[in-house]
């Protein structure tokens, strides 16, 4: 297993906006995507940082990622608004729509985006954070590529469909949390491989329907676990066409008749939760909840407990980064 490299932030998010900018993105967009990248690295998630940066660049050179092209808007319902992302960098057209989102709830207490047409919006979570750091609440989701298979079937026919909830809390307490419905993401799945790492839960099965708790078996096999089992089956399904229906766009059944995953359809929503309750009421809450849950054990995390740590240590120490990754990377600087 390779040492990580502990890089600053500042020099993996120049040398990410030089290669951005040579692809033909503008100035203020590829500091943007430049930017979330490494911010996914700094909060510990390289599986949609770093490490999914060279697979960002070759979605661009063959044609899937338009760099000249943001999202805009369609139509307006009122507090929903439907979104056309234009197959433009998928992480541009979320932090959009998740602003977006955000105004409409600040007229009407809820806003709703429903995009369609866009691309992998890397880490989902980056549109909570960016709802907290807003001071609204939020949900959102996006459909992929058929890959993992529903409970009880054996070829993927569902996505893992990443959800995001946030809820702004006191400054100690910020509640955001991001999840795919497979119980490994494909990205995390990979990190573990290149570590040479077994997994600590089962993540996947092989032919037979044995758990497996190795990364590259289940890479092999595609047979993704999802999250609660049939449960978890169930929710893709149902995001998949809550997303597809409000934004008119393509389900994982239509994204996986192309040759590559592209055309994604995507939903942002985002409440003004100071205006609904007072900040007094709500922080009291939130911290006798939290506090309630974490009593159960020494061991218990509320999501997004940890990210502020790793954020404050690597930006202290520098940025963790795979070897192998950042090889790929300078080489696409051509350094």
């Amino acid at each position: 297993m390779e040492t990580s490299l502990l890089i600053p932030f500042e020099e993996i998010r120049n040398i990410l906006k030089e290669i951005l900018l040579k692809q033909g993105f503008i100035n203020e967009h590829a500091d943007s995507i430049a930017t979330i990248f490494t911010e996914s690295n700094r909060d510990g998630y390289p599986s949609h940082g770093i490490n999914r940066f060279p697979l960002f660049i070759r979605g661009i050179r063959r044609g899937y990622i338009k760099t000249d092209q943001v999202a805009v808007p369609l139509q307006t319902f009122g507090a929903l608004e439907r979104w056309d992302g234009q197959l433009g960098a998928g992480m541009l057209n979320a932090r959009i729509c998740m602003q977006k989102a955000v105004s409409l709830a600040s007229g009407y207490g809820i806003g709703c985006v429903a995009l369609r047409n866009t691309n992998h919006w890397m880490r989902g979570g980056t549109y909570g954070w960016q709802a907290v750091d807003a001071n609204f609440g939020a949900i959102c989701w996006t459909n992929t590529t058929p890959n993992m298979p529903p409970w009880g079937g054996r070829k993927a026919h569902t996505g893992n469909n990443p959800l995001v909830i946030a809820i702004h809390g006191p400054d100690d307490i910020p509640l955001v949390l991001d999840m795919s419905l497979s119980q490994y993401s494909y990205g995390k799945l990979d990190t573990y491989k290149r570590a040479g790492e077994r997994l600590p839960f089962p993540g996947g099965l092989d032919e037979q329907g044995n758990m497996l708790y190795d990364p590259a078996n289940i890479l092999r096999t595609g047979q993704l676990l999802p999250i609660g089992l049939w449960k978890g089956s169930a929710l893709s399904l149902i995001l998949d066409l809550m997303a597809a229906l409000l934004s008119s766009g393509q389900t994982s059944l239509h994204i996986g008749r192309q040759s590559h995953e592209y055309g994604l359809s995507q939903v942002f929503i985002a409440f003004d939760l100071p205006r609904l309750i007072s900040d007094e009421v709500r922080n009291q809450l939130i911290h006798e909840v939290v506090e309630y849950y974490k009593a159960s054990g020494t061991d218990v995390r509320f999501p997004g407990e940890q990210t502020l740590a790793r954020r404050e240590k690597a930006m202290r120490e520098g940025i963790a980064v795979d070897p192998g990754y950042w090889e790929e990377i300078l080489q696409l600087s051509g350094r």
